[in-house]
């Protein structure tokens, strides 16, 4: 296989795909900003590009920027990671006209389970469970309420377009819902560009389980498992789990089954995560689409043994999917990602400063993924991960042990950490025990 890939991005995603790219024999370019000079990737590749300034605007997100890049480090593919660019139609776009192959799937994916109301119909039509939601929703304060009265409170006010919980506002009466509408549309023009918003159906206490999907726009498609990420604070996950506990195997099966029958029929093409939300009585309802590697896919690659940044690779040049995957893996063993974030444990705002001190833990059974290395910088310019942390086990004790272990064993001084945090969310009775929605993360801080 010879081509070269440029990362656009950042970080820990960085370190990853170049681990696949060289198990692919492929060249790797990577970029950085003036803030990320320092960045513990830029010694693992064969090219770095330096794109200046230092906000994400004038850096990772300045789409002429990594075009020249590209052409630069004659880069023949480029990675987008996670975050930044890697839903964003127009890039995708962009680097085909360039001639380069993006990989990730085509821009009308993008563009189609980018728009979240959009991709509810749009599953919707294949058979997909739903919620309870409205369609978009105009300026009149009247048609909110009368679609939050038809749902039924408590609803949850959602941009249509972007992620990462920003703007993602509960109502519980029409009083709260007025204050939410005008908040939630003035955060998504200023994160994502566009002031569009609806309403789902608030569950109080979900579960957050996502589908793993790999498809080659052929019509074939497969679900390699799925993931609990219901351990968040703030819509934002931080402990991510395969398989899911506590659920019943065959009806998570079949459903991951369906799902990707529905992706495969719909002509979908690379990689993709269909999100959903489980409730005690009524089950699954779709959430949302994403058209990117997530943050936690290594869970994942840990109890299938796929590599899945090398499968989306394959799939990105064209290959069909019985070659890259030649038959379904069976998910064997539990693994557990922890998220290690650069802020007070206690209050959980940013902290920004040099690493005085780094040293990741090596033990058995765990993997260590991150963009710092001792003596550089954390800056308060973007998302304040600082590493991920995988450990896998023949059971889920045996991988929460291990993941203790190594946390408990990651040397970190010049900033503060979560890893109090996500030592005792790992300790907390009910998350050993399995019982994990997306309230817990409340509970385990009043315990």
């Amino acid at each position: 296989m010879s081509a070269k890939v440029l990362i656009a991005n950042r970080g820990a995603v960085v370190p990853r795909v170049i681990e696949s790219c060289r198990r692919l024999g492929l060249g790797v370019a990577v970029v950085h900003s003036d803030a990320d000079a320092e960045g513990g990737w830029l010694d693992l590749a064969d090219d770095v590009y330096a794109l200046g300034g230092e906000t994400p605007a004038d850096s990772y997100l300045s789409i002429p920027k990594l075009l020249e890049a590209a052409a630069a480090t004659g880069a023949t593919a480029v990675h987008p990671g996670y975050g930044f660019l890697s839903e964003n139609p127009a890039f995708a776009t962009a680097v085909r006209a360039a001639g380069l192959c993006f990989i990730g799937p085509d821009a009308r994916w993008l563009e189609a389970m980018g728009h979240k109301t959009g991709a509810r119909r749009l599953m919707a039509g294949q058979g997909m469970p739903m919620g309870a939601s409205s369609g978009l929703l105009g300026a009149d304060p009247a048609e909110a309420r009368a679609a939050a009265d038809a749902i039924g409170y408590p609803v949850l006010v959602k941009p249509a377009q972007g992620g990462g919980g920003i703007g993602m506002l509960a109502a519980r009466d029409a009083a709260e819902l007025d204050k939410a509408l005008e908040r939630a549309r003035t955060m998504a023009a200023r994160s994502f560009g566009s002031a569009e918003i609806y309403l789902e159906r608030l569950m109080e206490r979900p579960r957050h389980v996502e589908f793993q999907i790999l498809a080659d726009g052929r019509g074939g498609a497969v679900c390699l498992s799925e993931r609990d990420c219901s351990l968040q604070r703030r819509h934002q996950k931080v402990i991510e789990e395969a398989p899911a506990p506590g659920l019943d195997r065959g009806e998570v099966r079949a459903l991951g089954d369906r799902i990707a029958g529905m992706m495969g029929a719909l002509g979908y093409d690379n990689l993709g995560t269909v999100e959903m939300l489980w409730e005690e009585g009524t089950g699954f309802a779709f959430l949302e689409v994403n058209t990117r590697l997530q943050v936690e896919h290594a869970v994942t690659e840990e109890v299938t043994g796929t590599d899945i940044v090398a499968a989306q690779i394959r799939l990105a040049l064209g290959e069909p999917l019985d070659q890259v995957l030649p038959r379904r893996p069976e998910a064997r063993g539990h693994a557990v990602q922890a998220r290690i974030y650069a802020e007070d444990p206690v209050r959980f705002l940013p902290s920004a400063g040099r690493l005085t001190r780094f040293a990741p833990p090596v033990a058995e059974a765990v993997r260590v993924y991150t963009g710092y290395r001792e003596g550089g910088r954390v800056t308060p310019f973007y998302d304040p991960l600082v590493a991920k942390v995988i450990a896998r086990g023949a059971t889920r004790d045996e991988a929460l042990d291990r993941l203790d272990a190594a946390l408990a064993g990651f040397v970190i001084e010049g900033i503060r950490t979560n890893i109090p945090f996500l030592r005792r969310a790992i300790g907390h009775p009910a998350f050993r025990a399995g019982r994990v929605h997306t309230g817990l993360t409340a509970k385990i801080l009043a315990s």
